[in-house]
């Protein structure tokens, strides 16, 4: 027999005080565990332990749930019982309404205490100072590669990397009305100016591209003049109040951009092995005939898989570089372990700038 909708929304509103008690009951649990971690002076954030727990629902769920819903519901439920141990203080590229803001979201939850900055370099020095705990960085874009200035500011940081966020980036034009009429100038990130560059050029030929802070900066500007247009994401739009005049303007249907997580090796040690985790290096070396060749042959003779391989130069005036290696693993397999030290006997410069879990 076929229920209402009162009976059905009757028993959804039974579950829901169901669920509400069983939530509250998994919070004191946590407390309890806070308490455990303040005593032993654990860490209050466990990125792995949580990627762990996520892991193992998604396994576990039977449906009709989505995989991704279940971890966006699970990774507010720990962000909020996270919180009662202590309100994580993420620093990110603002103004709210970045694909920065976004990132941090996904990764931490929203029971946090966020920390827009003006800049990638303020989300840097915010982290190393310890006015936040975390900060979340862009490191690279699928389609315009890497952001140049994360790896050069982490060369010279004590920050390390410990996690990773992959997000789908959907460009979309703003502006105070909701047409393409009359569009003199276009602002954004300059990264999202070369992801879009295409669409401009065949529907806003005569428009002057500017570059902004941010795309949400961008946002904010061009909401002070109806001439103006930005290019940002649909939260930005919310934000300063702004038409959507075109979605989804990427020139790549399929663009992605990575952000990494980084914070004080105090705040969080290296993190233990999941299955699945990347380490990233910088490195350089003595300048001789076949040097960048020699960095390959350790991981070959481990069986170590390399995932990405950057240069950037070492500004010494002396065509030297320095060269950013993701490789799969974690330190402690000893295979890893073993590549790891040969590759750095064959190194003028080392740094490992973190192992993490792969990220989503």
């Amino acid at each position: 027999m076929t229920r209402t909708l009162t009976e059905l929304r009757t028993e959804i509103d039974s579950l829901d005080l169901e669920l509400l008690s069983l939530l509250n009951r998994r919070a004191t649990l946590a407390h309890e565990v806070g308490d455990i971690k303040r005593a032993d002076g654990s860490p209050v954030f466990r990125p792995a332990r949580e990627t762990a727990v996520i892991s193992h629902l998604q396994a576990a769920n039977a449906g009709p749930l989505k995989q991704d819903g279940v971890a966006v519901i699970w990774r507010e439920i720990m962000s909020a019982c996270r919180a009662l141990e202590a309100a994580q203080r993420v620093a990110y590229l603002g103004p709210a309404g970045t694909f920065s803001e976004q990132a941090t979201l996904k990764y931490f939850g929203s029971s946090i205490e966020p920390m827009s900055c003006i800049s990638i370099d303020e989300v840097f020095r915010a982290t190393a100072a310890g006015s936040a705990d975390f900060g979340v960085i862009p490191i690279e874009n699928s389609s315009e590669g890497v952001v140049s200035r994360s790896l050069d500011l982490l060369l010279n940081t004590p920050l390390h990397i410990v996690g990773e966020i992959s997000l789908l980036v959907q460009h979309n034009l703003l502006r105070l009305k909701p047409s393409l009429d009359g569009i003199e100038v276009v602002y954004a990130h300059p990264q999202a100016l070369a992801q879009c560059q295409d669409w401009i050029s065949a529907h806003l030929p005569e428009a002057e591209r500017r570059a902004a802070s941010s795309n949400a900066d961008g946002a904010r500007i061009a909401a002070t003049n109806p001439a103006w247009a930005a290019i940002a994401s649909e939260r930005a739009g919310n934000e300063f109040g702004l038409y959507s005049a075109a979605q989804a303007i990427q020139d790549d249907a399929f663009n992605r951009t990575r952000f990494a997580v980084v914070c004080l090796p105090q705040t969080l040690p290296l993190a233990q092995a999941t299955g699945n985790d990347c380490i990233s290096l910088i490195v350089s070396v003595p300048n001789k005939p076949g040097a960048v060749h020699d960095l390959l042959i350790p991981l070959k003779a481990h069986g170590v898989s390399m995932t990405r391989f950057e240069s950037r130069p070492a500004r010494s005036g002396q065509w030297e570089y320095y060269f950013y290696i993701d490789i799969q693993g974690h330190p402690s397999q000893s295979h890893v372990a073993s590549a790891l030290n040969d590759l750095k006997g064959l190194c003028a410069f080392y740094k490992m700038l973190g192992a993490y879990p792969v990220g989503e």
